[in-house]
Protein backbone atom coordinates (compact mmCIF):
# COMPACT_ATOMS: atom_id res chain seq x y z
CA UNK A 1 0.00 0.00 0.00
CA UNK A 2 1.06 3.50 -0.95
CA UNK A 3 0.57 7.09 0.55
CA UNK A 4 1.11 10.08 -1.07
CA UNK A 5 2.74 13.21 0.76
CA UNK A 6 2.97 16.81 0.06
CA UNK A 7 4.53 19.62 1.90
CA UNK A 8 4.12 22.95 1.07
CA UNK A 9 5.55 26.57 2.52
CA UNK A 10 8.02 28.93 2.87
CA UNK A 11 11.28 27.41 2.72
CA UNK A 12 13.77 26.96 5.56
CA UNK A 13 16.72 24.69 6.94
CA UNK A 14 14.99 20.99 8.53
CA UNK A 15 12.16 20.73 6.33
CA UNK A 16 12.99 17.55 4.79
CA UNK A 17 15.24 16.58 7.88
CA UNK A 18 11.97 17.03 10.18
CA UNK A 19 9.89 15.09 7.39
CA UNK A 20 12.05 11.99 7.05
CA UNK A 21 13.05 11.37 10.80
CA UNK A 22 9.55 11.45 11.32
CA UNK A 23 8.77 9.03 8.98
CA UNK A 24 11.77 6.85 9.45
CA UNK A 25 10.63 6.60 13.02
CA UNK A 26 7.20 5.22 11.99
CA UNK A 27 8.64 2.48 9.51
CA UNK A 28 7.20 4.41 6.80
CA UNK A 29 9.87 3.88 3.55
CA UNK A 30 9.98 6.34 0.92
CA UNK A 31 10.16 5.12 -2.58
CA UNK A 32 10.19 8.13 -4.42
CA UNK A 33 11.06 11.71 -3.65
CA UNK A 34 10.54 15.23 -5.35
CA UNK A 35 11.07 18.55 -3.97
CA UNK A 36 11.81 21.68 -5.43
CA UNK A 37 12.50 25.45 -4.00
CA UNK A 38 10.73 28.37 -6.25
CA UNK A 39 11.50 32.00 -5.14
CA UNK A 40 11.97 30.81 -1.82
CA UNK A 41 8.61 28.93 -1.65
CA UNK A 42 9.35 24.69 -0.59
CA UNK A 43 7.44 21.88 -2.63
CA UNK A 44 7.75 18.36 -1.94
CA UNK A 45 6.16 15.22 -2.77
CA UNK A 46 6.90 11.73 -1.71
CA UNK A 47 5.28 8.40 -2.24
CA UNK A 48 5.65 6.15 0.91
CA UNK A 49 4.74 2.56 1.20
CA UNK A 50 2.09 2.20 4.03
CA UNK A 51 2.01 -1.20 4.18
CA UNK A 52 3.46 -1.85 7.90
CA UNK A 53 3.24 2.02 9.91
CA UNK A 54 3.74 1.42 13.64
CA UNK A 55 0.80 3.73 13.73
CA UNK A 56 -2.77 3.80 12.66
CA UNK A 57 -3.03 6.07 8.96
CA UNK A 58 -5.36 8.18 11.11
CA UNK A 59 -2.99 8.78 13.41
CA UNK A 60 0.03 9.21 11.11
CA UNK A 61 -1.71 12.09 8.90
CA UNK A 62 -2.52 14.10 12.36
CA UNK A 63 1.13 13.93 13.51
CA UNK A 64 2.22 15.08 10.12
CA UNK A 65 -0.15 17.81 10.13
CA UNK A 66 1.59 18.72 13.93
CA UNK A 67 5.14 18.33 12.04
CA UNK A 68 3.91 20.78 9.55
CA UNK A 69 2.62 22.99 12.21
CA UNK A 70 5.83 22.70 13.93
CA UNK A 71 8.09 24.07 11.07
CA UNK A 72 5.73 26.45 9.44
CA UNK A 73 4.29 24.14 6.45
CA UNK A 74 1.52 22.32 5.38
CA UNK A 75 1.63 18.46 5.12
CA UNK A 76 -0.98 16.25 3.55
CA UNK A 77 -0.70 12.58 3.48
CA UNK A 78 -3.40 10.59 1.01
CA UNK A 79 -3.90 6.98 0.40
CA UNK A 80 -2.38 7.12 -3.21
CA UNK A 81 -5.86 5.58 -4.66
CA UNK A 82 -7.65 8.75 -3.38
CA UNK A 83 -5.06 10.95 -4.86
CA UNK A 84 -4.98 9.36 -7.70
CA UNK A 85 -8.62 9.44 -8.29
CA UNK A 86 -8.86 13.03 -6.81
CA UNK A 87 -6.25 13.84 -9.83
CA UNK A 88 -7.62 12.20 -13.02
CA UNK A 89 -8.39 14.32 -15.39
Amino acid sequence: MKGIITVLGKDKVGIIAKVCTYLADHNLNILDISQTIVQDYFNMMMIVDISAPSKSFEEIVEDLQHVGEEIGVEIKLQHEDIFNIMHRI
